[in-house]
């Protein structure tokens, strides 16, 4: 089908209607609307149609770049008209015509302009900044979306959920506690787990009491790119659903989907809970690019849609209503397509991005000064296991038997990693009041572990809260809640869980901020407890050692304290970054090392730490142990106190080696880690996590990219899952393994 037959038809059928009476009939219109209303929202559709005209004749040329176009689904301009500007939106990506409307509304001078500067990859887009074609508007309160299937919805609900406790709480909020959240979404999308999950989510909360405002706009046209959607399944699935209000409008006819769209809204702004609004629509073209559908649709149901085209029903409603003659609209539709045409003209010269600086902008910390976390006044307990300097600073020196300073100091206890995570997060809630700590199991049993524990009795439910069992929703709740104006620290209950939700890091959580060029942001830090060596419990699904996908996304932090003075300080951090910086931090726990007091012998609690307030752990920064010069071991959370061990006995031998924790996985500690390589000329990566894909694959390149000459090896844990029981010591990186690696580097070359 060319581009130009929707055009040509609509051209075709409005000169061939006769104007009727020249009187206006009002009452054509839904209540409260006038005819330039009508006006107003027919231009937002013929616009949204020629910028799809435009996209592809720049495609065409090879000036524009993959776009998927909205139209078939202009009706979704009465979200616009039935909303207020102040209801933040997470359109579905065929929403140009809602995009239009609501940044005009919003005194955007020309949201045609911005649609194109996406489509050619122009550095001065608005939004993205040349970095994808997406609808967004930070003064229209669209928060951008990519080619999202579904992945928002948790966001949407997230977000309604927090706008309320920001009310009570008293947490600035960039949106009124009245809003309501609007999250938009394609007919094949809802079959998705995450929307199901999302809208489960939703209906759960409210029927809990707990206030969630958002609507969700199912856009069905009735084809998920070529497989078709029973005309009936969007009802059946979620029509007769308990706890979810159902609407039902024609996007074709602007009356019923602007009539829809208002009591959808209205209901949902009283009401404060979830509902639910299915917009029919048609998809005019293919699904998206150069995709021909007519490969794979018979010419009947093409031609069935265009003759449902809502930007032609919307002209002859204006006709028949007598709100503007076909000659006028005839006239103004001209007018529209040459300013667009000249629009995508012009734009299609403007800058692109030329660097990798410039590309990732958006995913380096604006003030990385301001991620040093904020201090109390309490008196400062110092730890005697010392963090690596800054290459500007003389070097202290620790032995790697664990003396402490604070051993002298009777009053200040001496704390568990659990305890230590406790004590911080308890802190961090009675001085930071947006601070918010939630997951499964968080609030009323405290943690599977404890790590909680106490912290809801302290702080109430609206600080630190229970979730259901669903990591898609824990963290759709940070994601909408950060944008909120708080800075969630949801738990994920185990390492393994977090693979069910990555997309929420992946796709939503890191690439807000990089397709928003950081006008929007997700503010988190992620706990989760991880890693292997508990004993007695589990299985691959609670002694998960599989960190590689995490670290694999641009722009998140992970942070991998072992000790508890370190998680502390690092948790601290991750904080600050998150509230200064926007940043996306992921916080590893080793669970073995949860209630570990003792590192040498039993009883001489030489892995509990005090309570190091002042503690320091910049991000990318390592922690050193010893000055040994014949070999850097390094180790991060459970290998750090295994490689102490490694090297007390390499010592008794005459062997002087240091320890290296990293702390952090992603970004690498890289000046520290290059530093103590050279110091000693040999590098051990004691390595808990797998052969192929783990820790040590970074590491070891990282050293051979900066030109580290010395012997370097790696020892590490099998490629396998965890298994039960004793049976997990045959894959599982031990101590013998460390040494006896530890000798082999030692051997002559």
């Amino acid at each position: 089908m060319s581009i130009q037959d929707p055009d040509q038809r609509f051209r075709a059928e409005i000169a061939a209607l006769r104007a009727p009476a020249p009187t206006p009939s009002v009452q054509a219109l839904p209540p409260g609307f006038t005819g330039q209303d009508f006006v107003e929202l027919f231009e937002a559709q013929v616009l949204s149609r020629q910028a799809d005209f435009a996209a592809r004749r720049l495609g065409a040329s090879g000036r524009g770049f993959y776009s998927i176009g909205s139209s078939g689904h202009e009706g979704n301009v009465a979200l616009s008209a039935a909303s207020r500007i102040t209801d933040p939106a997470l359109p579905h990506y065929r929403s140009g015509a809602f995009f239009v409307h609501r940044a005009r509304r919003a005194g955007v001078p020309d949201p045609v302009r911005d649609i194109l500067l996406g489509v050619v990859a122009a550095a001065t887009d608005p939004i993205s900044g040349g970095r994808h074609k997406v609808f967004g508007s930070a003064v229209a309160n669209i928060v951008p979306q990519t080619s999202t299937i579904a992945s928002q919805l948790p966001r949407a609900v997230g977000l309604a959920f927090a706008l309320e406790r920001a009310d009570r709480l008293g947490v600035p909020c960039p949106w009124p506690s009245d809003a309501v959240v609007l999250c938009g979404f394609g007919d094949a999308s809802a079959n998705h787990s995450t929307a199901a999950g999302a809208i489960n989510a939703a209906v759960h909360t409210a029927h809990l009491g707990v206030p969630v405002p958002v609507l969700f706009v199912c856009e069905d046209n009735g084809i998920g790119i070529s497989v078709p959607t029973p005309p009936d399944w969007i009802e059946h699935a979620y029509g007769h659903r308990p706890g979810l209000r159902w609407f039902g409008a024609d996007g074709c006819d602007l009356r019923d989907a602007v009539a829809g769209a208002v009591a959808a809204v209205d209901w949902v702004r009283a009401h404060r809970r979830p509902a639910f609004l299915h917009l029919r629509t048609v998809r005019l073209f293919g699904h998206a690019g150069s995709d021909v559908e007519s490969a794979y649709r018979d010419t009947a149901a093409i031609e069935a849609g265009l003759a449902r085209d809502p930007v032609t029903a919307t002209a002859r409603l204006l006709i028949t209503a007598g709100i503007r003659t076909p000659c006028e609209l005839l006239d103004h539709y001209d007018r529209l397509a040459e300013q667009v045409a000249a629009t995508a003209d012009e734009v299609s010269g403007e800058p692109k991005l030329t660097t990798a600086d410039e590309v990732l902008a958006p995913l380096a910390p604006d003030h990385p000064d301001d991620e040093t976390p904020r201090r109390s006044p309490r008196p400062p307990a110092t730890a005697g296991l010392s963090t690596a300097p800054h290459p500007a600073e003389d070097e202290p020196r620790d032995t790697t038997e664990g003396e402490d300073e604070a051993d002298s100091a009777p009053d200040m206890p001496r704390q568990t990693l659990a305890q230590a995570i406790n004590r911080t997060l308890a802190d961090l809630l009675a001085r930071e009041p947006d601070v918010l700590v939630f997951g499964e199991d968080v609030a009323r049993k405290g943690g599977v572990y404890g790590v909680t524990r106490g912290l809801r009795k302290r702080f109430g439910p609206r600080r630190v809260f229970d979730t259901l069992l669903d990591e898609q929703s824990i963290l759709g709740t940070a994601l909408g809640a950060g944008l909120a104006g708080f800075v969630p620290i949801p738990e994920i209950q185990y390492l393994a869980y977090v693979h069910n939700a990555l997309d929420q890091l992946r796709g939503e959580a890191a690439t807000l901020s990089f397709f928003s060029a950081g006008r929007y942001r997700n503010p988190m830090v992620v706990r989760i407890a991880g890693y292997a060596y508990q004993r007695g419990f589990g299985g691959h699904f609670h002694n998960d050692n599989s960190v590689a996908a995490l670290c694999d996304i641009p722009g998140v932090i992970v942070a991998s304290p072992a000790r508890p003075d370190d998680a502390a300080a690092a948790l601290r951090t991750c904080v600050a970054a998150a509230r200064a910086n926007g940043r996306v931090c992921v916080f590893l726990e080793p669970i073995a090392l949860y209630h570990t007091r003792d590192l040498y012998e039993p009883d001489d609690g030489q892995w509990a730490a005090a309570d190091a307030e002042t503690a320091s752990a910049p991000i990318g920064r390592a922690r050193v142990y010893g000055d040994g010069t014949d070999l850097t071991i390094v180790a991060f959370a459970n290998t750090v106190p295994m490689s102490l061990r490694v090297a007390r006995r390499l010592a008794r031998r005459g062997i002087g080696a240091r320890v290296l924790d990293l702390r952090w996985l992603a970004p690498l500690p890289h000046a520290d880690l290059i530093q103590h390589a050279e110091a000693t000329g040999r590098v051990l990566v004691a390595d808990e996590t797998r052969r192929s894909g783990g820790v040590s694959e970074s590491v070891c390149t990282a050293l051979v990219d900066a030109g580290f000459t010395g012997t370097l090896a790696r020892v590490t844990s099998a490629d396998s899952f965890v298994p039960l029981g004793p049976a997990a010591a045959t894959v599982l990186l031990s101590e013998a393994d460390i040494e006896a690696a530890a000798d082999r580097s030692l051997s002559p070359r």
